[in-house]
Formats: structure tokens, sequence, C-alpha cells
């Protein structure tokens, strides 16, 4: 194993994770959702994301190993297998979720590049879509992924263009009197968007997973999380306040998959607007990419530990592949080759035959399940008020956005409701019956 990463690496894969492409397809989900006060749904989110960071590290500092991950922590402290095997297998399929969300922005975005509607009379971002996740699955079973330092380097590409953008957009505003504080639009439309932005903040959890790789993981982990929520609600605060405050609710309702394009366009005009598609278009390729790889070790983990002696963990192999060791894989290194297309098989229909709504929700419920439950195992290891509280903020506040969520679909939407519904009873299924 190489050298550790330490404090600045942890927040740069953390802030990567979750802006690296979240940002681009959720956005105009949330804004039409809450309207104005979608900074306010982001800083919800935000909150209930340090909440559940907490919580993972409170696990991390009270766990006899130094090495396990979030899904072996919920075992090893509730002593419920099968809970921490569908903690483990929801998590693979919200990742499922996140990358059809990636694929469906890169589709969009790239629609507007290319100015290309249709292809032989078929919606050319369907297409899009699942040519990208069919291209990742390829380049991830070959073993060819990006550098950490490429990695680095897109993060702080696309962190850059999102301030610029937000920095001119908010000046725009303030000069030409157009920025609204939000608060005369409260209402439950808040609640409901916070539950649906919450798969933006998706990606920090990723530093638990690899113990192993970081510099005094109890310390760094612990900060990188903190830091890195912090920063990524602050810069997600500025895009909201920026997309809803310079562009109509029309506008919004009819672009909220590149609504952010959109809103660059008053200040920066079309160049704006094309840097922002092709920022979007990199960016969720990127997420894409990297997530694929996570999720198709995860799941090949968490299949393997059905097999396992029951002494075993659930998410334990018997072997450890760190941070830095994923990021700066070789081609040829051995990868989860069926894993990574079964899952790319389900990310491609659910980007292709799903809306954005509809996706968005199900990932956003499978992340808003895990780090509840994660909060409610940390809420067991109390022993004093902080350790207290906050996990049982971010338990009762993950069970509230969930239960907004549905009630936001079932009163707006309900035909998504059921899509969603129907898809998570059949992953449950095929978790639960086999094992009976």
């Amino acid at each position: 194993m190489g050298d550790r990463i330490g404090f600045a690496e942890c927040v740069s894969l953390a802030v990567g994770g979750m802006v690296g492409g979240g940002i681009f397809a959720v956005l105009g989900v949330v804004a039409e959702t809450a309207g104005p006060a979608a900074w306010l749904s982001f800083v919800v989110s935000g909150l209930l994301a340090l909440c559940a960071g907490y919580s993972f590290v409170r696990l991390i500092r009270a766990s006899d190993s130094a090495v396990a991950g979030p899904v072996e922590h919920v075992e090893e402290f509730t002593g419920a297998r099968w809970l921490a095997g569908v903690v483990g297998w929801v998590f693979t399929f919200g990742y499922v979720g996140t990358m059809a969300m990636y694929a469906y922005a890169f589709g969009s975005y790239g629609l507007q590049l290319v100015g290309v509607a249709s292809v032989f009379g078929v919606p050319a971002r369907p297409l899009l879509s699942a040519a990208a996740v069919a291209c990742f699955v390829g380049l991830n079973a070959l073993g060819a992924r990006a550098s950490g330092r490429t990695e680095d380097a897109l993060v702080a590409t696309k962190v850059c263009i999102l301030l610029v953008v937000g920095g001119a957009g908010a000046y725009y505003g303030a000069t030409h009197g157009m920025l609204r504080s939000g608060f005369g639009s409260l209402g439950g439309g808040v609640v409901a968007a916070s539950a649906l932005s919450f798969v933006a903040f998706e990606g920090w959890e990723l530093l638990t997973f690899d113990l192993d790789s970081i510099a005094d993981p109890q310390v760094t982990v612990r900060r990188a999380i903190y830091t890195s929520v912090v920063v990524t609600t602050l810069l997600y605060v500025l895009v909201a306040v920026v997309t809803t405050d310079l562009l109509k609710p029309a506008a919004i309702a009819a672009n909220e998959e590149t609504a952010l394009a959109y809103a660059a366009r008053p200040v920066f005009h079309e160049a704006g607007f094309a840097l922002v598609a092709a920022a979007a278009v990199f960016s969720t390729a990127s997420a894409l990419n990297a997530t694929l790889f996570s999720a198709a070790r995860l799941s090949q983990q968490v299949a393997d530990a059905a097999h396992n002696a029951p002494g075993r963990p659930v998410g334990d192999t018997g072997t450890s592949e760190s941070v830095g060791q994923r990021r700066t894989s070789e081609p040829g290194e051995s990868s989860p080759v069926r894993a990574l297309l079964v899952l790319g098989t389900l990310t491609a229909i659910l980007t292709v035959y799903g809306s954005l709504s509809s996706i968005t929700s199900f990932a956003s419920g499978a992340f808003i399940s895990v780090f509840g439950v994660v909060s409610a195992v940390a809420y067991t290891r109390r022993d004093s008020l902080a350790s207290a509280a906050i996990p049982a903020v971010g338990a009762l506040g993950s069970l509230a956005a969930l239960l907004a969520l549905f009630w936001h679909l079932h009163r707006t939407d309900p035909d998504v409701l059921a899509t969603v519904a129907t898809i998570w009873a059949v992953v449950l299924a095929v978790y639960w019956l086999p094992r009976r």
C-alpha cells in the first residue's frame, strides 16, 4: 500500500464525491419544488448530512476494528447480520440510482452541446445516457480508471466553475435587484425538496469504507467529513440562490435537467451556457466512472458475505483495497466484472426509462434510509448530551425527510411514487427471497 492520504486529499475526495455530478442533475428538481427557498432545502439536507457524518465518526471511534466500514459497524453494534446485509444492499442500489442520475444529466447536458434531439427518430438523451454507462462499464472492466491527480484536478475545475458562475450570478442578481431571501416561499415544498436533494450530499461516506488508507483516520476522517459537508452546502446554497433568482419558475420547470446552465446565460450569455454544460458533461462522466467501480466493489463484498463464514462481518471479503489504490489502479487490475455488468445494466435501464424525478427520489430515499439507520445505531452508543442529541436529530430527521418525500410524491406525482415503491419492493425481494 502506498503512502496514506491526509486531510487535504480526504476533503478533495469527499467534496468531489458530493459535487461530482449530483448538483448538475438535482438542482432543477429542487428549485422547481421549493422555489426561491431552494437554498434552504440544501441547508436542511446539509445539516442532516452533518448529523449522519457525526454518527459515522462515532461508530468508527467506538469500533473494535480500526478499518471497519459502516456496514460492518451496523452488524458489530446491533448483532443483526440481516440488518447489515440490508444496509449494504440499499447502499449498493442507492449507488445505482445515483449513477442513473449522473447518466441522465450527462445525456441532458450533452444534448445541449451537440444540438441533436433525436437519432433516426429515437430520442438522443436516452441514447447518450446509455452509451455513457456502456462506455464506463467497459473501461472499468478493462481496469482503466483515472489517477488520483486527475480526479483532484477535475474536482478543482468543477468547484471553480460553480464558484465563478455562482459568484458572478449573485453579483448580477444583486446589482439588478433580483435576489430574494425565499422566506416568503416557506412551506412543505422546502422539506420535500430537502429530501429530494439528499442525493447531492452522497459521497463523503466513501471515506469511511477505506480507513486503512488514511493517516490517523479517527481524526482525519472526522475533520474531512465536517469540512467537506460545510463547504459543499455553502456551494449548493450559492448556486441555488442564483438559479432561482435569475430564472423564472416556468424556465426552471421547462429545463429542470439543465437548469444550472440556463442560470449562467443571463450573466455569461451563450459562452456561459456552453461552459456550464461542458463542465456538467465532464463532471457527471467522472462521477459515473468513479461511482461505478466503487459500487461494483461494494456489491461484490455484500454478495460474497452471503457465502462467508458466520464470524466474518458483512462487507468483509478478507481483502482490503484503499482509496489510494482504487484511485490509482493500474490497467489490468482485477475488477468485479460480473458486478460491473449487472450494475451497469440496471443503471442503463433506470436512466433510459426513468424520469429525473423518479431517479432522484429513488436515490435520495436510499441514502436517507441508510444514513438514518446509521444515526440510529450511533444513538445506541450515546455517552453524552452531544452523542445522544446529534444522532437522534439525524435519525428522526431522516425519517421525517423520507415521509416528506413520500407525501410529496403522493400529492404531486403518484405515478413516480408507485414506480419508486415498485423498484424498492423488487430490490428488497431479490435480497430476501434467496435467504428464506
